[in-house]
C-alpha cells in the first residue's frame, strides 16, 4: 500500500511516499529554519505562507522520486494535530484536495504518533507493546504504546516542552535558532557539573516533568552575571543544562518501564537527536538489560515518512476522514477519536 504523507505542523514542509508503513520510498523535507532564525523562533504567519508556496511542488517531487505515478497512490495521510493551526490547515487542505482528486482514502494522523512511528521505518523488527518517550519542541510525554493505535500518556511536562526549553536556553546564551544543535556543540567543551540546576518533581505524579524552572534558572544565571559584569562559563552552563534535561527524562522513563514491565524503550522526536540524551539512555538500558530504539537523526525531526508510517496503521484500524476534516492546535495522543 503506497501512502502519500503530508506533514506541515510547524516550519518544515514535508511530503513522503511510504509503502506498507515500513519503507519510505521518498521523503522530501523543506526546512524554513533560516527564515525564522532572525526572529529567534517560528513566526506562524511566515510558516503558513511558505507551506503554501512549496507543498504542491514537494508532493510532485515525492511521487516522482518514489518511482511512482499519481495513479499508484492508494491513500493520503496528513498531520491534523497538534501544531501551529495555520500551518496545519495548509497541509490538511492540500491533503483533502489530493485525496479527492486521486479518489483515495484520507487518513488523519496525530503528529506525536507519527514521531513514534518513525522508529518503525528505522527498525523493521519493532512492534508494540513498548514504552516511548516522545520529546520535541512542542511535546514531552511518556507513552504506553500498547498497540499501533492504542496509546495512553503516563507522564508529561506540566509546562514547557524539553525542546522549547533548549531553544530558550540557547537564546539566552547567544546561540542561533533552533537551539538544539548549537547547545550540544557548545556543551561538548564544558563541565556538566559547573552549575547546579533544578530538577523539578511533581508530588504524586512521579512520571510528570516541569522545565520552566530549569529555563528560568539559566536565564537568571546569565542575567545576574551580566548585571555584575561577570563572565559566565557558557560551555559549562550548556553542559549543565543538557545534563539537567537528561536527568529529568531518562530516570523517569526507566522507572516507568520497570513499573509496566517493558523491556523495549523507544525514544522519538527532535530532542532524541541530542547526543547526551541518547548516550544516557544507552547506558541506562545497557545497565538494566533493556532494548533501546532511537531513530537516526534524519527521522528525529519533523518529516513526512513518519506520518506515512503511522498512517498505514491508522488505516488498518479503520481511521478515515472526509472533507469535514479540520486541524487542531492541541490534542492529546490518546484523546477520544484519535
Amino acid at each position: 500500500m503506497n501512502i502519500l504523507a503530508i506533514e506541515s505542523s510547524c516550519d518544515e514542509t514535508a511530503v513522503a511516499v511510504v509503502c506498507d508503513g515500513r519503507k519510505a520510498l521518498s521523503d522530501e523535507v523543506l526546512s524554513q529554519a533560516d527564515m525564522h532564525a532572525i526572529y529567534g523562533g517560528v513566526v506562524p504567519e511566515i510558516a503558513s505562507r511558505n507551506h503554501i508556496t512549496v507543498i504542491s511542488r514537494l508532493a510532485d517531487s515525492a511521487i516522482a522520486k518514489a518511482g511512482l505515478k499519481k495513479c499508484d497512490i492508494d491513500a493520503v495521510a496528513v498531520t491534523y494535530a497538534p501544531g501551529l493551526i495555520g500551518a496545519l490547515l495548509v497541509g490538511v487542505n492540500f491533503a483533502k484536495a489530493a485525496a479527492l482528486a486521486l479518489g483515495v482514502p484520507l487518513i488523519p494522523v496525530h503528529h506525536v504518533r507519527g514521531h513514534i512511528a518513525a522508529n518503525y521505518l528505522a527498525f523493521p523488527e519493532l512492534e508494540p507493546p513498548f514504552l516511548c518517550l516522545a520529546i520535541s519542541g512542542g511535546n514531552t510525554i511518556i507513552v504506553d504504546v500498547r498497540g499501533y493505535t492504542d496509546m495512553s500518556i503516563i507522564g508529561s511536562t506540566h509546562d514547557d516542552a524539553a525542546g522549547e526549553c533548549f531553544d530558550k536556553a540557547a537564546r539566552v546564551l547567544g546561540l542561533p535558532y533552533p537551539g538544539g544543535r548549537p547547545m550540544q556543540e557548545l556543551a561538548e567543551g564544558g563541565d556538566d557539573t559547573a552549575y547546579k540546576l533544578p530538577n523539578a518533581k511533581i508530588e504524586g505524579h512521579p512520571y510528570d516533568m516541569s522545565f520552566s524552572g530549569l529555563k528560568t534558572a539559566v536565564v537568571n544565571i546569565a542575567h545576574n552575571a551580566a548585571d555584575r559584569g561577570e563572565t559566565i562559563d557558557r560551555a559549562g552552563l550548556a553542559a549543565s543544562f543538557q545534563r539537567a534535561v537528561s536527568e529529568a527524562l531518562v530516570p523517569r522513563t526507566m522507572a516507568a518501564a520497570r513499573e509496566l514491565g517493558y523491556d523495549k524503550i523507544v525514544v522519538a522526536g527532535g530532542v532524541a537527536a541530542n547526543k547526551r540524551v541518547r548516550a544516557d539512555f544507552e547506558a541506562a538500558c545497557a545497565a538494566e538489560g533493556k532494548r533501546l530504539f532511537v531513530p537516526p537523526l534524519r527521522l528525529c525531526g519533523d518529516n513526512g515518512a513518519m506520518i506515512g508510517a503511522q498512517g498505514y496503521y491508522e488505516f488498518l484500524a479503520g481511521k478515515r476522514a472526509g472533507s469535514e476534516l479540520n486541524a487542531y492546535a492541541t490534542m492529546e495522543i490518546d484523546a477520544p477519536g484519535v
